[in-house]
């Protein structure tokens, strides 16, 4: 198999190229990814792979003495929140690099053994990663598990990736829709499995939000730390209802079999799906809320109507 990828000519007609690597099997993948690295260590550019912490000793062991030149990140902690990834992994390499001719990464975000409700998350970040680095010399090859993962999957990849890479080489996506699979899984949430801790917030009862998160948090056996992880998501996303949406908002919270979960909801509008995406700017002030919530949680999804905005975080117990 060759990852060889032909001239830079993304969407967008700027330098941005953001291929899938179709693999079955260890060394498909081994060769993919590995052709994908030497191009850009060749070229003396910085090269990053954030794949599952499995594939991270494969690859390690396969670069031999090359391997202190690739900055290797374990994606499944890096990001087990899908919507962390771009801040903190992507845009972090990224504008590290800034001034590079190419910087080339790796970055592996679906794999089998992720969930159901992690999925949409997961789908919803690829399509964002076109938006969020059209224009820039960048090249993101995101590897998928054919024989591992469900076909929607990599029907969803063809959908997400401009340029598909199989055993035969590169190819055009004749199902490229990035903007159609985000209003495809801008999904309405599913409701509780059990009745939820419920209440309604203004700038009045924002200390019971508060305390009622750190009593859920408590409930669902979490570690201090934790607790108060939870307490700041759910007084980031309250505030932000609060000052920007119409002065109020509806607080759910309750606890599954494998998380604590909270939602808040408003009558807000959510137009710009890249909040909590982008890193902050140095010195800004405002405009951190969602960033920090997506740092914190273990996964976060978003369901943006016209009529409202609902916000639901996830955090493992």
């Amino acid at each position: 198999m060759t990852a060889l990828l032909p001239p830079p000519v993304a969407e967008d007609g700027g330098w941005f190229r953001h291929p899938a690597l179709f693999y079955r099997g260890l060394d498909e993948y081994l060769a993919g990814t590995l052709s994908f690295i030497a191009e850009g260590l060749r070229a003396g550019g910085p090269v990053a792979a954030a794949v599952p912490g499995s594939k991270l000793e494969p690859l390690r062991a396969a670069l031999g003495g090359s391997a202190g030149r690739v900055r290797l990140i374990d994606m499944t902690q890096a990001g087990r929140n899908p919507g962390r990834i771009l801040p903190e992994v992507l845009f972090a390499f990224a504008d590290h690099h800034v001034g590079a001719d190419r910087v080339r990464i790796i970055g592996e975000p679906v794999w089998p053994g992720r969930s159901e409700v992690e999925y949409p998350a997961c789908v919803q970040h690829e399509a964002l990663i076109n938006q969020a680095f059209a224009g820039r010399p960048v090249d993101i090859l995101c590897p998928y598990d054919v024989n591992g993962l469900p076909e929607r999957v990599v029907a969803d990849a063809e959908r997400t990736h401009p340029t598909v890479i199989g055993p035969a080489g590169p190819r055009p996506s004749g199902h490229y829709e990035p903007h159609r699979v985000l209003s495809d899984y801008n999904e309405v949430l599913p409701e509780p499995p059990r009745r939820p801790s419920a209440m309604q917030v203004d700038i009045r009862t924002l200390s019971q939000a508060r305390a009622l998160a750190v009593a859920e948090a408590r409930r669902a056996g979490l570690t201090p730390d934790r607790v108060g992880d939870f307490k700041l998501a759910i007084n980031e996303l309250i505030t932000n209802s609060i000052e920007h949406a119409t002065g109020e908002c509806a607080l759910r919270v309750w606890i599954d079999e494998a998380h604590l979960v909270g939602e808040v909801q408003d009558a807000g509008r959510l137009d710009d799906p890249l909040v909590g995406r982008r890193p902050a700017r140095p010195g800004q002030v405002g405009g951190r809320g969602l960033l920090l919530v997506n740092h914190v949680a273990d996964l976060v999804r978003v369901h943006a109507a016209c009529h409202g905005t609902t916000i639901r975080i996830y955090l493992r117990r």
